[in-house]
C-alpha cells in the first residue's frame, strides 16, 4: 500500500497511529495523510445506536415487582476529542454490536437502580421524572466511556401482580367519581341556572301580564268613563227630545182643547140663541115643564152622586163626578133637542102626536147612549152593598134602565103623549 490520503464519512472517524504521532490522530468525518507501513489507520463508528433497555421483575422501594422497558439513543461523541479518544481506548477494534451490548448493560443497571429507589406510583404517574433520573445517571457513567446518551424514554411499565391494574381501577374509580360529582354539580348548576332563568322568565311574564292587565284595566276604566259620558249625553238628549216632544204634544193638545172649547163655546152660543128664540116662542108650553124636569134630574143626579161617593174610591169618585157633569150636559142637550123637536112637532101640526112620537123615538137611543157613556169610560168602579140589593153589572144595568124608564114620564109631562100607550095601541107606528 502506498502513501496518500484516506477519507471517511460523517458517521465515522479515522484513527491514525504510529510514526510522527505522540498520540493517535483522530479525524471525525474527513481525510488524513497516511504513510503506509509506518502508520496505522483504523475506523470507529459514530452512528447513533438505539437500545431497548429491558428490566424485568424489579422490586421498587415498596417491594412491588414491576417490569420496565426503556428506549435509549446513544452514540460515540465525535465532536469532543477527549471523549472520542476515550471511546477509541474502550471500543476501538470492537464491533458495533459489542459497543451496543456494553452500553445496554450499563443503562439496564442504572435503570434497575432508579426503579429500586422509586415507588410504583412515582414511576407510573411521573414518567418524565423517572426518565430524567435514568438519563442523568447513565450519562454520567457512559461519558467516561466516550459515549453520549442522546435521549432516554420510558416505553412501558408492566405488572404481573395486578398492582398497576388496581391503581388504574382506583384511578378510574376516582375519575368516575370525580366525573359523577362533576356531572352532578354541573346538573345542579344547570338546574339552579334553569330555575333562576325560569324564575326570571316567569317574573318577566308576570310583570308583562301585570302591565297588560293594568293597561286593560285603565282602558276599561277610561272606556267606562267615556261610555258613562256618552250614555249620559245620549240620555240627556233623549230626555230633552222626549221632553220637547211632550211639550209639543201638550201644546198641540192645549191648542186642540182650545179649538174644541171655542167650537163648543160657539155651539153653546148658537144653542143659547136658539134657546132664547125657542123660549120666546115656546115659553108658554115647554119652559115650565122642562124646568121642573130639570130640577127632578138634578136632584136625581145629586142623590146618585152621594151614593157613588159612598161606594167608590177616589178615582171612581172623580170619574163619577165627570159622569154627572156629562149627564148634566146631556140633560141640557136633551132639553135643547126636546125643545127643537117640540118646535118641529108644532111645525108638523098635521102629524100631531105621530110626528112627536117619531121624533121622540129617534131621540130615545141617543139619550140612552149618553146616559151609558160615562159608565163606558170609567176605568174602575167599586161597589159597596149592604146585602139587601143587587151588586155588580146587574146593579149598574138596572140603574141605567131606571134612568131610561123615566124618559116616558118626562116625555108625557112635557108633550102630554104617553109613549107606552102608543106602543100598546100601535096607533102611531
Amino acid at each position: 500500500m502506498g502513501w496518500g490520503f484516506v477519507t471517511c464519512g460523517p458517521n465515522e472517524a479515522l484513527v491514525v497511529s504510529g510514526c510522527c504521532h505522540m498520540k493517535p490522530l483522530l479525524v471525525p468525518g474527513g481525510r488524513a495523510f497516511v504513510w503506509p507501513s509506518i502508520q496505522q489507520v483504523q475506523r470507529i463508528s459514530l452512528n447513533t445506536m438505539t437500545l431497548q433497555v429491558e428490566s424485568p421483575t424489579v422490586y421498587t422501594s415498596q417491594g412491588v415487582p414491576i417490569s420496565v422497558t426503556g428506549i435509549a439513543q446513544v452514540k460515540i461523541q465525535g465532536q469532543n476529542e477527549d471523549m472520542l479518544l476515550t471511546a477509541c481506548e474502550q471500543f476501538l477494534g470492537k464491533s458495533e454490536a459489542e459497543i451496543q451490548h456494553i452500553a445496554l448493560v450499563t443503562l439496564e443497571g442504572h435503570q434497575r437502580a432508579i426503579m429500586g429507589s422509586m415507588t410504583v406510583e412515582e414511576i407510573y404517574k411521573d414518567r418524565k421524572k423517572f426518565s430524567k433520573q435514568v438519563f442523568e445517571v447513565a450519562s454520567s457513567d457512559l461519558v467516561n466511556m466516550g459515549i453520549t446518551v442522546v435521549s432516554y424514554t420510558l416505553k412501558d411499565i408492566r405488572d404481573e401482580e395486578g398492582y398497576l391494574k388496581s391503581l388504574g381501577m382506583a384511578r378510574t374509580a376516582e375519575v368516575k367519581r370525580d366525573a359523577r360529582i362533576g356531572e352532578a354539580e354541573a346538573r345542579c348548576d344547570a338546574t339552579i341556572k334553569e330555575a333562576i332563568a325560569e324564575e326570571q322568565r316567569m317574573a318577566a311574564r308576570f310583570l308583562n301580564d301585570t302591565e297588560i292587565a293594568k293597561a286593560q284595566r285603565d282602558f276599561e276604566l277610561k272606556k267606562a268613563v267615556y261610555d258613562v259620558e256618552v250614555q249620559t249625553k245620549k240620555a240627556e238628549a233623549e230626555m230633552a227630545y222626549e221632553l220637547q216632544a211632550a211639550k209639543t204634544k201638550q201644546r198641540i193638545k192645549e191648542e186642540q182643547m182650545q179649538i174644541k172649547v171655542v167650537e163648543r163655546t160657539q155651539e153653546i152660543a148658537v144653542q143659547e140663541q136658539e134657546m132664547q128664540r125657542r123660549e120666546r116662542e115656546l115659553e108658554a108650553t115647554i119652559r115650565r115643564p122642562a124646568e121642573a124636569e130639570k130640577f127632578r134630574l138634578e136632584k136625581l143626579a145629586e142623590a146618585n152622586k152621594l151614593r157613588v161617593i159612598l161606594e167608590a174610591e177616589a178615582e171612581a169618585e172623580a170619574i163619577k163626578v165627570r159622569g154627572e157633569a156629562e149627564a148634566f150636559a146631556i140633560a141640557a142637550k136633551s132639553k135643547a133637542e126636546a125643545e127643537q123637536m117640540a118646535k118641529k112637532a108644532e111645525a108638523w101640526r098635521e102629524y100631531r102626536e105621530a110626528a112627536m112620537v117619531d121624533m121622540l123615538l129617534d131621540t130615545l137611543p141617543k139619550v140612552a147612549a149618553e146616559v151609558a157613556a160615562p159608565l163606558s169610560q170609567a176605568k174602575k168602579i167599586t161597589m159597596v152593598s149592604s146585602g139587601n140589593g143587587e151588586v155588580g153589572a146587574v146593579k149598574l144595568t138596572g140603574e141605567v134602565l131606571q134612568i131610561v124608564n123615566k124618559i116616558p114620564e118626562l116625555v108625557k109631562s112635557i108633550t102630554g103623549v104617553d109613549i107606552s100607550r102608543v106602543n100598546q095601541n100601535h096607533k102611531y107606528i
